[in-house]
């Protein structure tokens, strides 16, 4: 009897479970989602302008689809845009988060905070900023790149468009930089070129949230460099000679002395020569190069402390030397103060078919 018992109850328990395991009731099919690649954001007036560039294919190819909406926050227009469209708005394939340069100049914590609370975009997104307003910029998107939806995002891509003169900022590390006292960050800046092509010019330097100045794209692979991404492929074109980039490499050392802090380093070239001008020799060539380095990245430095904007995270390597409580004036009360003492060596590895003297 016992046994008879126990095995109803234990059928029962079963079919109890069984209820419990609802399986895929909210799954959407493929065919009935709209998956966006790139989301611009504006801001003007009090409310948000959204934009969604959407591949769809096609046929004899893809068609790009670009959707726009206002709202007072950034989630209520992508809701107007789900009740406009006959298919689900799925964000979670999201590759480039496109914000206008008005918007950045007036800060962007709201949305980076927004970004990494919800759920539906993932924090790897790249964020870009736009030279020009959006609507012409998405327009000109929407006619120049229909071939192939993700153009855009392509330029960023380290297996497809992108190079060490560009940086590449994501989501969680603007949102990191916002409550973090010894290191900023930059973001590359864009606008459109001609025949589908996309002009870059640098970057931004990216201050707790908010644009306060920019580099040059010459500036950025120093900035790259620095940050450990190697500057493969880049053409430095001197006055006597035109080199490619083959590698790059950091040495760095830091002390406090009377509470100023010092930094030591030696950045490592290593380069291929790519052409000549007239009569010149291997030690012209390196010296050419290190003086052009050096010049261009004491002119980013002097910028960055001038804007107290630590991009090159200058901070992190002073962090065991300041007390902790006073790691909050890192920007305002060191910053400034900090010698720099850099040294560039370039290494010719390759002198090509023909030897110099």
């Amino acid at each position: 009897m016992m046994q008879r018992i126990s095995r109803l109850l234990g059928i029962m328990i079963s079919l109890g479970l069984l209820g419990c395991l609802c399986g895929c009731w909210d799954n959407r099919d493929i065919d009935h989602r709209s998956m966006p690649v790139v989301m611009g954001v504006s801001f003007h007036n009090n409310l948000y302008k959204v934009f969604l560039q959407i591949p769809e294919p096609r046929p004899k190819g893809i068609n790009i689809r670009i959707l726009k909406q206002e709202g007072i926050t950034i989630s209520q227009a992508v809701d107007k845009l789900s009740e406009r469209v006959e298919s689900s708005v799925d964000l979670l394939h999201l590759k480039m988060i496109l914000v206008e340069k008005g918007y950045a100049e007036q800060g962007l914590n709201d949305s980076i905070k927004s970004f990494m609370r919800s759920r539906q975009i993932s924090s790897k997104a790249i964020i870009v900023i736009c030279e020009e307003r959006l609507d012409p910029f998405f327009d000109y998107v929407k006619k120049s790149m229909t071939p192939k939806g993700t153009t855009l995002y392509d330029c960023f891509e380290k297996n497809a468009g992108w190079n060490p003169q560009m940086s590449l900022t994501r989501i969680w590390e603007v949102y990191r930089s916002i409550f973090s006292y010894t290191r900023d960050v930059a973001i590359p800046i864009i606008k459109s070129g001609t025949n589908g092509t996309i002009d870059y010019l640098g970057s931004a330097i990216i201050k707790n949230g908010k644009m306060v100045d920019r580099i040059t794209p010459e500036e950025t692979l120093l900035f790259n460099s620095f940050k450990g991404n190697s500057a493969q492929g880049k053409i430095e074109v001197m006055n006597d000679a035109s080199v490619q980039v083959l590698s790059s490499s950091m040495r760095h050392h830091s002390s406090f002395k009377n509470q100023i802090p010092y930094l030591d380093v030696q950045i490592t070239i290593k380069v291929t020569i790519m052409e000549t001008r007239g009569d010149v020799t291997t030690e012209r060539i390196k010296q050419e190069m290190n003086e052009i380095l050096s010049a261009s990245f004491n002119h980013m430095f002097q910028k960055t402390k001038a804007r107290e904007a630590d991009i090159l995270g200058l901070g992190q390597l002073f962090r065991k030397q300041i007390p902790r409580d006073r790691l909050s004036n890192w920007r305002k009360e060191y910053l400034p103060k900090l010698e720099l003492r850099l040294k560039f060596k370039t290494i010719i590895q390759n002198e090509g078919n023909t030897k110099l003297a």
